[in-house]
């Protein structure tokens, strides 16, 4: 497994908030939902995105925006229209006076907007959760990702568009995968590009050297590595590995693997209820208390702390 997989594969979609949105001009929708990451995408027409820090970027169709939460973004028909409907924590809806709008902008299954007929269509997926691991993966990400149609050749959108006003059974879990797979292709494109300053974790993982370092310690977590075995089971040099894995990854390897250790154990005791035992054993400490002595240091709380507060 290498590393955007594993960063990916903690709190996936699972009961995304996905819809079609419509809309005839003027149309100016602020997104205040304070979700950890967004993807939308025009389908028909263009808009335009407004962020603080970021000129007014225009997009048209096929054209694929992430947006990094907590902060608040704007998508509009113009970037002087008027804001019209705010979006709230939640997904609520409300006008600009406060006034609720979700019952009356919602029009069939994941079907919204102010008008069912209108010219300008997007779809809007949302991941509501927020885990330690992907906030690992959300550190690597600028506030805005704007992906061109031709820079993203993927049929995964028009899938999706096809998949998101239908009903059948287990209709649920097929959108939540096509939005973590079109998610993916996204991430996968933007890391390649110069501009984006992959981080270390990603660049260093077509390395011969500390690529395969890295697939071991993502595919066995629990493992007792040390610097020794794993340069064994790499077939270099421990010395070797050492020093290229903080030169292109930025810390040492066993670094590495405390922090995805930890991050992995915030996730399993903020999305599951497994004892602090099983917590532990899972991610690679021998005893509950060895994985709350660590886990205090990185987090400044306690296991049950932090369950607690998630």
């Amino acid at each position: 497994m290498d590393a955007l997989t594993d960063l990916l594969d903690g709190p996936r979609a699972r009961g995304a908030f996905l819809l079609r949105a419509t809309m005839s001009a003027p149309w100016s929708i602020h997104c205040a939902d304070e979700a950890p990451l967004s993807l939308f995408a025009m389908v028909r027409e263009h808009a335009w995105v407004l962020a603080d820090g970021f000129a007014p970027v225009r997009i048209g169709p096929g054209d694929i925006v992430i947006a990094r939460g907590p902060e608040p973004y704007t998508v509009a028909c113009d970037p002087a229209a008027p804001v019209t409907v705010i979006i709230n924590p939640g997904q609520s809806c409300s006008a600009p006076d406060g006034r609720s709008t979700t019952e009356e902008m919602w029009f069939g299954v994941r079907s919204w907007g102010n008008d069912p007929g209108g010219a300008t269509v997007m779809l809007i997926g949302t991941y509501p959760m927020r885990g330690a691991v992907t906030q690992k993966l959300l550190a690597a990400l600028p506030p805005l990702i704007v992906l061109s149609a031709d820079t993203l050749d993927s049929p995964l959108l028009r899938l999706l568009d096809q998949e998101i006003v239908k009903d059948d059974p287990g209709q649920d879990v097929v959108l939540d995968r096509l939005l973590d797979l079109l998610l993916i292709a996204v991430l996968r494109t933007w890391f390649s590009r110069p501009e984006a300053e992959a981080p270390g974790w990603y660049r260093a993982a077509g390395d011969p050297v500390v690529g395969p370092a890295l697939r071991l310690l993502h595919d066995d977590l629990a493992h007792p590595w040390t610097v020794a075995t794993l340069a064994e089971k790499s077939g270099v040099a421990r010395a070797t590995l050492a020093q290229r894995f903080a030169r292109l990854v930025g810390e040492p390897p066993m670094g590495y693997l405390t922090g995805l250790r930890l991050a992995q154990a915030a996730d399993l005791l903020r999305e599951t209820d497994a004892t602090l035992e099983a917590v532990a054993r899972k991610v690679g400490y021998g005893t509950a208390f060895a994985l709350s002595t660590a886990f205090k240091r990185e987090h400044g709380v306690s296991p049950q702390e932090y369950r607690l507060n998630r």
